[in-house]
C-alpha cells in the first residue's frame, strides 16, 4: 500500500497544519509519500465559514475518495462539539457519545464512523485506509500544550500567564471548552483580539513542536501514532 494520505478537514486552521506541519512529520520521518488536506462543506469556499455538513455527504466524500484512490489512505479532523447529532444530519453514536466522558465519547464517534465507512466499501475494502479522527473540541485547544511557547509565537509573551490559567481548569488541553462561548478560539481572541486562526495557529504549533502536544494530548498523540504505524 502507498502511504499517500488525504486529511478531510473541517476548516483553514487544520488544512494550514496539515500542509505546514503534519506534512513535513509523516513524509520526511515516517515514509508517507504525500500528506495532503481536502477541505469539508462550506469551508471549501474560502470567503464564506459554515458548519460541519452531514454524516451521509460526508461519508459520500469520503468513499469517493477511496474508490478514485485505491492506493490512498483517508483521514478526518473534525470537532466532535460541533457535529450534528439529530436527524437525517447526524453523525454516527454522536448523540450517545454525549453522555460519555472523554476521551471515550470521541473514541466512540471514531469506532462509529468507521464501522459506517467499510460498511458501505464492501468486503474487500482494507480498513487500515480509514482512520477516522474526531478532535474534542477546536485545534486550538491544542496550543495550549506549552502556553509559553504559544505566547511566544504569536509574538505576546505577556499572556503566557493567562493561557497557564485557562489550561489549568482543564485536565487536558483537550478538554478546554464549557459552550460555544468558552471555545479555545474565543478564550484567545478575548486575550489577543489580533488573533489569525491558520496563521497564527500553525506559528504556534511549529514553536511548540509535536512532541510536546502528544505528551499533553493523549487523544491526538493516539491519532497521529495510528498514521505513523501504517
Amino acid at each position: 500500500m502507498v502511504n499517500r494520505l488525504l486529511v478531510h478537514a473541517e476548516g483553514h486552521t487544520e488544512e494550514s497544519f496539515v500542509n505546514n506541519v503534519l506534512r513535513p512529520h509523516l513524509v520526511e520521518k515516517h515514509g508517507f509519500h504525500s500528506v495532503s488536506a481536502r477541505l469539508l462543506g462550506k469551508s471549501r469556499q474560502r470567503t464564506q465559514r459554515g458548519g460541519i455538513r452531514s454524516w451521509p455527504l460526508v461519508r459520500k466524500d469520503i468513499i469517493r475518495c477511496l474508490n478514485e484512490d485505491p492506493d490512498s489512505i483517508i483521514t478526518t479532523m473534525v470537532d466532535y462539539y460541533g457535529l450534528p447529532q439529530d436527524g437525517e444530519k447526524s453523525w454516527p453514536r454522536r448523540k450517545e457519545a454525549s453522555s460519555l466522558p472523554f476521551p471515550q465519547n470521541a473514541r466512540l464517534v471514531q469506532e462509529a464512523m468507521g464501522s459506517s465507512v467499510r460498511g458501505n466499501m464492501g468486503g474487500g475494502f482494507d480498513p487500515r485506509r480509514f482512520v477516522p479522527y474526531v478532535m474534542m473540541h477546536e485545534f486550538e485547544a491544542l496550543l495550549f500544550s506549552d502556553c509559553p511557547s504559544f505566547a511566544e509565537a504569536i509574538g505576546k509573551p505577556d499572556l503566557a500567564k493567562s493561557f497557564e490559567k485557562i489550561r489549568k481548569a482543564f485536565p487536558t488541553p483537550e478538554e478546554i471548552n464549557n459552550s460555544p462561548e468558552q471555545a479555545p478560539s474565543k478564550r484567545i481572541s478575548a486575550l489577543f483580539k489580533e488573533y489569525q486562526k491558520p496563521l497564527f495557529g500553525t506559528k504556534a504549533v511549529q514553536e511548540i513542536g509535536l512532541g510536546k502536544i502528544c505528551d499533553e494530548c493523549s487523544h491526538f498523540a493516539a491519532w497521529l501514532d495510528q498514521l505513523i504505524a501504517l
